[in-house]
């Protein structure tokens, strides 16, 4: 009897809470990436037709980039390959919709900004 718990090894290999939730923090938010995929589509422009500059810190020199989920690829593969995850395609899916909320929305709605009396009708 005694001894260490067989389980033991098993829990070390888990990913920890703290670097699941840590690329979420390095994203861009829902409506700047939708701002960008608005001004794109103004310009009439395609969202794979862009040229990014070279940068020797980004995966695979900065080449490979998914603009609907703001993330750089080490090879024109592994961009293949997240464009038919499903994670990629919910996300098309929620940028081709309505438009995410913002800052602005959410002091509205906890009463921060101003407030919206109306159209002035007539002054007396």
């Amino acid at each position: 009897m005694g001894g260490k718990c067989p389980h033991r090894k098993v829990k070390k290999r888990r990913l920890s809470h703290k670097t699941a939730r840590r690329g979420k923090f390095l994203l861009k938010a829902d409506d700047a990436v939708y701002d960008e995929l608005v001004k794109l589509a103004d310009q009439g422009k395609d969202a794979e037709a862009k040229e990014l500059p070279v940068d020797e810190d980004l995966p695979g020199m900065g080449q490979f980039y998914c603009l609907h989920c703001d993330r750089y690829f080490a090879s024109e593969s592994v961009k293949d390959d997240h464009y038919r995850s499903k994670r990629h395609k919910k996300r098309v899916k929620v940028m081709s919709g309505p438009a995410p909320h913002t800052q602005l929305d959410a002091e509205l709605a906890a009463g921060m900004g101003k407030p919206d009396n109306g159209l002035k009708l007539m002054s007396m």
